[in-house]
């Protein structure tokens, strides 16, 4: 059976001139998903009838009258806004419609919405935003909590750490992925004391855990999950973001020096375009609202079509390769064994 992805096709900075030729597009390179489109209908059809040609088996409009806007504080959305193209794609997971929903909206009504909508999975008492950030290994190391949690208690780390292995497996197909709890440093006795007793359940656990890292191991790959709350989360990723920022101004500038600095940039390009193609981030969208009963996918809100089709096979991945029922059956075994294991006060 294929995989069918609910898209809110009104959600982001761009809306309909992006969500609609991704989906297109996507189509086209994956034979066994189909959409649901999610919208202002008239809007949506004027947008597919100039996305080019696309198999309209696989395409179904669903009519939204509302759109949750970027600036919509969240309980605003869930409450006055029934009938947005975002709530709808997401009720659409809830009823079977879709195996999975992705939305480049507004990400705190996004998360408000799913939760009230789809409610968490047993034993999971929050969901975490995870997203993957490349590294030097070639790969990306998956990093939760990135914003939804900023406090968190020793059984939150635990839960994220248990979500960001199964979508780990699920995504990269890789089995029992290397662990690591964001610390101050390496050794067991940093840190405060949440995340201390943090990792004794993590090391208590079946997991496959490494220990402690740091903000560099990220970048490193040292692991494959680094788990931490989501203050600390949200703060090292728009400190990464900004920094890439800020190094690709500074290339910038100094290859446009003058005129043999442009010389040399023209030499260089190959080089500067598979750098720029490595460290795109583009290629790295689409963050997992991890521990709901349904998979929800939040593209960035600036992202174009190029970086909107990779939230798409994010959202194809984690449903073909059942990561609801991964993280549903490794929760109970994992939570049980890690308390198990710790002696009682």
């Amino acid at each position: 059976m294929g995989v069918r992805i609910a898209i809110d096709c009104m959600g982001g900075d761009h809306g309909l001139p992006v969500t609609v030729p991704a989906a297109v597009s996507f189509l086209a390179r994956v034979p066994d998903v189909s959409v649901l489109l999610v919208g202002r209908e008239a809007e949506i059809r004027a947008a597919l009838g100039k996305a080019g040609a696309y198999d309209a088996s696989r395409v179904e409009v669903r009519p939204a009258t509302e759109v949750v806007s970027m600036d919509d504080p969240p309980a605003f959305a869930l409450r006055s806004k029934r009938d947005s193209s975002m709530r709808l794609a997401i009720e659409a997971v809830k009823a079977g419609d879709a195996q999975a929903c992705v939305s480049a909206g507004n990400t705190g009504a996004l998360m408000a919405i799913a939760r009230f909508v789809l409610r968490m999975l047993d034993g999971i008492d929050r969901p975490a935003i995870a997203a993957p950030l490349p590294n030097l290994r070639g790969g990306a190391t998956t990093v939760l909590d990135l914003g939804a949690n900023v406090d968190c208690g020793p059984e939150h780390y635990l839960q994220f750490a248990i979500m960001g292995s199964a979508l780990v497996t699920a995504l990269e197909g890789r089995e029992r992925p290397l662990v690591g709890l964001l610390n101050i440093g390496e050794e067991a006795i940093k840190g405060n004391d949440a995340v201390k007793q943090a990792a004794d359940l993590l090391r208590a656990s079946s997991l496959n855990f490494h220990g402690n890292v740091e903000g560099n191991d990220i970048y490193e790959g040292t692991t494959d999950v680094v788990v931490c709350d989501g203050f600390v989360g949200n703060v090292a990723l728009k400190t990464s973001e900004g920094l890439a920022r800020m190094l690709g101004e500074f290339i910038r500038e100094e290859f446009s020096r003058s005129l043999l600095t442009r010389l040399a940039a023209v030499v260089a390009m190959p080089v500067l375009k598979r750098l720029k193609d490595r460290v795109d981030h583009r290629r790295y969208n689409g963050a997992s609202l991890v521990g709901l009963r349904g998979i929800v996918i939040k593209s960035h809100g600036s992202a174009d079509a190029f970086a909107f089709e990779f939230a798409l096979r994010r959202a194809y991945d984690a449903a073909h390769n059942g990561l609801i029922e991964r993280i549903a059956q490794a929760v109970p075994l994992i939570t049980a064994k890690a308390h198990g294991a710790l002696p009682t006060s």
